[in-house]
């Protein structure tokens, strides 16, 4: 049993210097620092909440002057769901239960579900688009969204999800709430790579658009409990008739994510949760109809993110079993890989008793940036950021949760 990074291609990196003051005024980042949103912009850290209660990742609107972000509230599942706006520093509450906030691609307009409610805010008031909603994506247009609806538990047992086109115009007003949707796709009842290997196919989530917008990724999950354990990565084209299950995968560990300009999708595959070991998980490409492997042995690789359309940065670290003693898990540094060549290099070395995690690539600097922290679970871990080598690394940002980039 081996872990590891997926990459599926369908037709589908010491001394530490700090970066200069002409890169931070290049960038600007949104933040979680002790439970609190955060801003980076001309190379100055702002707080914007002092509540303790944002711990989801905010989200940037396309044009970069509007950020969204979930308060987390004393009520059971309850999220505020807010706006910061850049330019007059005003927050506002677009909703007291808001959940998987995502921008319009075409102007500031914010979607968001609502006790199963798919709203869009046009910052002033709210409209109500489509009941039964457990996930969505914007189509890349604008033009509506495609629409996930879980299955649900019958006598005869869990009934399969079902996907949606749903399209709205500028008039919100007259969206009809219960009906107007053409039907995309319903996944069958159990799916999986093989006929020992199959779940049942209760939610249809991670909805996401290649770049060229030929084809959707998506994770398909069963019930809440073994949705732990396995789910599957699968694809479809965006006319909702090639459907292909791709392979197994945990949830929050390495999430699907399209290259930069082709439809070559990454992600990490292999089942069983992290408390059974960091094991089983194997890093492959896939480019229709061509596959291959490029772990290797005795390693797992936690996460990743694409660099370019060839070269990815993963967080990498040897095998090991699960111990409940923290301090005696196994720590991941930085390497880069070539799916051509098959070329990869270590590109950092954390001191003793840290790891690098979640690296991001910046394409507007062309820098890499990571988390220093001392373990998955470190919520107070450091922002790096250096070279596509790993050269010229410093620390740059302390005690961060989460952070966003705009990328526009």
């Amino acid at each position: 049993m081996r872990i590891a990074i997926l990459l599926t291609f369908i037709l589908v990196f010491i001394f530490p210097s700090a970066p200069s003051a002409s890169l931070h005024n290049q960038v600007k980042a949104a933040f979680i620092r002790d439970g609190n949103l955060w801003t980076l912009l001309d190379g100055k850290e702002t707080q914007i909440t002092n509540s303790a209660n944002v711990h989801f990742k905010p989200k940037w609107s396309k044009d970069g002057t509007l950020i969204a972000y979930q308060m987390e509230t004393s009520t059971d599942g309850q999220s505020e769901l807010w706006t910061y706006n850049l330019y007059n520093q005003s927050k506002k509450r677009i909703s007291d239960n808001g959940h998987v906030p995502e921008w319009a691609p075409h102007k500031n307009h914010l979607a968001y579900i609502n006790n199963g409610i798919l709203d869009i805010s046009d910052l002033n008031r709210f409209y109500n688009i489509a009941t039964g909603v457990s996930d969505y994506t914007w189509i890349p247009n604008g033009s509506g969204f495609l629409l996930s609806s879980s299955g649900t538990l019958n006598p005869d047992g869990w009934s399969s999800a079902s996907l949606f086109i749903k399209k709205v115009s500028d008039n919100y007003e007259d969206i009809v709430l219960f009906g107007g949707v053409k039907p995309f796709f319903t996944l069958p009842r159990k799916i999986g790579t093989n006929d020992q290997n199959k779940l049942i196919a209760v939610y249809a989530e991670q909805l996401t658009y290649s770049p060229s917008g030929k084809w959707i990724s998506f994770v398909v999950s069963p019930t809440a409990s073994w949705s732990m354990d396995s789910n599957m990565v699968c694809v479809i084209d965006k006319d909702g008739k090639n459907f292909e299950v791709l392979d197994e995968m945990i949830l929050y560990v390495g999430q699907p994510k399209w290259s930069p300009t082709t439809d070559t999708l990454a992600y990490i595959a292999g089942g069983g949760r992290i408390v059974f070991g960091f094991k089983n998980k194997d890093l492959k490409v896939k480019e229709m109809p061509v596959s291959g492997t490029y772990t290797p042995a005795h390693y797992a690789d936690l996460d990743f993110d694409w660099m370019t359309d060839k070269t990815l940065v993963v967080s990498r670290l040897k095998e090991q079993a699960w111990t409940n003693d923290f301090s005696k898990h196994p720590l991941p540094a930085l390497y880069t890989l070539n799916i051509n060549s098959n070329k990869q290099n270590k590109i950092t070395s954390p001191p003793e008793g840290f790891g690098d995690y979640a690296p991001q690539y910046i394409s507007s600097i062309g820098k890499l940036v990571w988390l220093r922290g001392t373990s998955l679970t470190d919520l107070k871990r450091d922002l790096w950021i250096g070279n596509p080598d790993g050269t010229e690394a410093g620390e740059w940002i302390r005690d961060v949760e989460e952070v966003v980039f705009y990328t526009g």
